[in-house]
């Protein structure tokens, strides 16, 4: 068994999210980190972990998860407050809170809540709590949803500014000196210990869907977002709406801006949003507060997160190769904890 002390360095295949994280873990420890990404410095970047909204939230996605996962989604926040802490001290600042979540449905839906809110606290386990909502609750908390007359509090979620975090880590790990960053090549041979035509102690593969001819379950989940610039809106933490089709997530971001989105499509198309799904999420907004009518659509997003078969993330181990992959909807739910498993196999 190779101790993760003894690696002076290592290759990173893919420098999105899971990547990323990994990198910043890495040269935490001292190691000598060569990162390998397929696409050239882009703005916005390619990577599915930019799309993401960011959010962590453990409780919300509890229906079709597992104790384990769970508490993997709850560690993760953990270690998500301690990395921005550790890249801020850096002077890499990154937005990150952890005020909870609302989830709420129109009246019409409400049984659709109930369903949903059954099933989460059959399987919350000991010791976590969640709070339903009435009207004067949901005022307290978010004064403008104050039209809404019942909701529920999921209050240890929270989110990571994903699009700040996508800058600040590029900028911190391409001025690390224990960093080489290599854009805009393909990697072709990913073999034990072994990257193309170099060689370290160890190499991850991060690719997510890059990796699909090494991995046959992997499959693209697609998911859409709007970004919206709202200053009639005032909202302090990430709200939920249940809906016919799926789950929409409002998710508030620094000086009035908000990303919109919806859970999922199996789906590998990234061509743009459809009309359908168009008027869908911003009927739906509109509806959760009106302020969102005057809103400015700032950007569209589409692109699709690596899966496998069961859904579930997964860390393939052999001599000299790490895989990990699978992060499905939960890219920024559960990578920091994945990698800290994956990191103390070593």
């Amino acid at each position: 068994m190779t101790d993760l002390s003894t690696l002076k360095s290592v290759g990173i295949a893919g420098a999105g999210l899971v990547g990323r994280v990994l990198a910043l873990n890495l040269i935490q420890r001292g190691i000598q980190v060569t990162l390998y990404e397929k696409d050239t410095a882009t703005a916005p970047p390619n990577a599915a972990g930019y799309t993401a909204a960011g959010m962590l939230a453990p409780y919300a996605e509890l229906e079709l998860m597992d104790a384990e996962l769970f508490q993997l989604g709850v560690r993760s926040i953990e270690l998500w407050s301690g990395l921005v802490d550790w890249m801020a001290a850096q002077g890499y600042p990154v937005d990150f809170q952890q005020r909870g979540s609302l989830i709420l449905a129109h009246q019409n839906d409400r049984a659709d809540l109930q369903h949903f809110m059954r099933q989460l606290l059959h399987k919350l386990p000991a010791g976590y709590q969640v709070e339903p909502l009435n009207n004067p609750r949901i005022s307290e908390l978010e004064p403008e949803l104050a039209h809404h007359h019942q909701a529920w509090w999921l209050p240890n979620e929270g989110q990571v500014d994903s699009t700040q975090f996508f800058a600040q880590s590029e900028t911190l790990l391409k001025n690390h000196p224990l960093v080489t960053w290599r854009d805009n090549i393909e990697v072709k041979q990913l073999s034990s210990r072994q990257i193309d035509e170099q060689t370290f102690d160890w190499v991850f593969d991060c690719r997510g869907l890059g990796a699909k001819t090494d991995i046959k379950d992997l499959r693209g989940v697609r998911g859409e977002v709007f970004w919206l610039d709202a200053p009639e809106v005032q909202l302090s933490r990430p709200v939920r709406l249940m809906h016919p089709r799926y789950r929409i997530y409002i998710v508030p971001r620094a000086h009035g801006r908000y990303v919109i989105g919806a859970s999922e499509i199996e789906s590998e198309d990234r061509s743009p949003m459809s009309v359908r799904s168009s008027l869908e999420l911003l009927s739906a907004v509109y509806s959760v507060h009106p302020g969102f009518a005057e809103a400015r659509i700032v950007n569209q997003l589409t692109n699709c997160r690596p899966a496998l078969g069961d859904n579930l993330p997964r860390i393939e181990q052999l001599d000299g190769l790490t895989r990990i992959n699978g992060l499905y909807r939960h890219g920024y739910l559960f990578s920091p904890a994945i990698i800290e498993k994956a990191l103390g196999a070593f």
